[in-house]
């Protein structure tokens, strides 16, 4: 058996162990003891017992949502987060961004377990960074590829590193072939080898 104490965050879900369990979403933002066995996680608020959920096991990021636990209504609600609460955030990034974050938040049953994702990509990648995050989203829909944080790292990994590659060389203008009127400017003049010439030797 192990104890800890953890905070429910605004999603009304707290992590133990990289596993994210709800609590009663009037509960958000408050500090709760936390008994982890084997096989439960039970929550307690001061010595009542709050919940208790199976305990969760293998791949990392896991949710588990009591229905009872979810508000009846996900707008106007002071301290939580909030389809519309990310999505008003979303359009200071771009239309892109908005269908990115609509797309994440509608592939799950539960609304709230996408939350965390959304956060993670507007504040996490989009922190200073607002047009490549709009740019990365775009590229995503425009492949109408599987939204989440690592592909859209990726994909802003890439335009970085593209905005940085080496820029192909233009050719000087002593390469420029002579009499070629779309290769020479205006301000371009370029004499022949007889006006270096003296009595057929080249002027050195």
């Amino acid at each position: 058996m192990e104890w800890k104490e953890l905070k429910a965050g605004r999603n009304y879900h707290l992590t133990a162990d990289y596993q994210h369990y709800s609590v009663p979403y009037r509960l958000a933002g408050r500090l709760l003891r936390v008994r982890l066995t084997t096989s439960t996680v039970t929550i307690f608020d001061g010595a009542d017992i709050v919940c208790e959920h199976r305990r969760l096991k293998g791949r990392k990021g896991q949710y588990s949502t009591l229905p009872e636990h979810v508000p009846a209504q996900h707008r106007d609600i002071e301290g939580l987060w909030s389809r519309s609460w990310f999505i008003d955030r979303a359009r200071a990034f771009g239309p892109a961004t908005v269908t990115v974050i609509e797309q994440i938040l509608d592939r799950h049953v539960i609304e709230a377990q996408g939350y965390l994702d959304c956060q993670n990509i507007l504040s996490g990648l989009g922190k200073r960074n607002r047009p490549r995050l709009e740019a990365a989203c775009q590229e995503l829909v425009n492949r109408s590829g599987h939204a989440t944080y690592s592909t859209l790292k990726r994909i802003m990994a890439a335009i970085d590193s593209d905005a940085k590659a080496t820029r192909p060389n233009i050719a000087a203008a002593s390469s420029v072939r002579r009499g070629d009127p779309k290769a020479v400017g205006p301000d371009v003049f370029v004499r022949d080898a007889s006006h270096y010439a003296t009595g057929g030797q080249v002027e050195r």
